[in-house]
């Protein structure tokens, strides 16, 4: 039997998602992952356990992972304070995260809004549309996802433990293997430019800008499992 050789090599992509830890995140973009014949791990994390943090995530997500091979790690928000730590303790072929929370190595999440200045540029880019600056989850957050999509996000989506928050993310580098950041251009809480900037601060690349808002894994399923699988 021959191999041919413009046939895609199959990898296996390991789902963080974010606050909450609900692996039904990535329930949209799983299948196209799968039908391009791959293996999918959506990871569910504990998020609502007091006695669970960033440590705790790590465990799981590496013993889920196993001894896979061609492993690309793949972050959702919070979900990018998890892939160093995956990435330090088992071989990643690549890192792709998506609208991160990208952080420094010791950081905290609590601490990462002041850090980056996350809060002011919600704010400003929210007057920049004519919105009121407090943040109202409708309009901020689900503003570009189906109403029923939304709801069933609700009964998914539970609370992230403040064991998690204080956590340090205690990893000392990235890995070195290509990493990419997909950014929404719709993103209402974290700004494509905020994003812009902090990608270029804290790994010295450019962002990959993606249609959709912050969950666009929910609301651009095939545009995001498309970036996903590129080479």
């Amino acid at each position: 039997m021959t191999t041919d050789p413009s046939a895609p090599t199959e990898r296996c992509f390991v789902l963080l998602p974010g606050a909450g830890g609900a692996s039904w995140y990535w329930h949209r973009v799983a299948p196209a992952l799968e039908a391009a014949g791959h293996d999918v791990l959506a990871i569910e994390l504990p998020g609502a356990d007091e006695d669970a943090g960033l440590a705790e995530y790590a465990d799981r997500t590496v013993a889920t992972i196993g001894n896979r091979e061609g492993v690309v790690l793949v972050a959702q928000s919070m979900g990018a304070f998890v892939a160093p730590l995956v990435a330090a303790r088992v071989p990643v072929d690549a890192v792709v995260l998506v609208n991160p929370m990208i952080p420094r190595p010791g950081e905290r999440p609590t601490d990462w809004w002041g850090a980056t200045g996350s809060e002011p540029a919600r704010r400003a880019a929210a007057v920049a549309r004519g919105d009121d600056p407090e943040f109202d989850l409708e309009r901020d957050f689900l503003h570009d996802i189906d109403p029923q999509i939304a709801t069933a996000l609700m009964d998914h989506d539970g609370p992230e433990s403040d064991a998690a928050f204080l956590a340090r993310c205690a990893f000392t580098a990235w890995p070195d293997v290509p990493i990419r950041v997909a950014a929404a251009a719709d993103d209402r809480f974290f700004p494509l430019e905020f994003q812009r900037q902090v990608a270029r601060e804290r790994l010295g690349v450019d962002v990959d800008a993606l249609p959709g808002g912050h969950l666009n894994a929910l609301s651009q399923p095939e545009a995001v499992a498309q970036y996903l699988l590129r080479p």
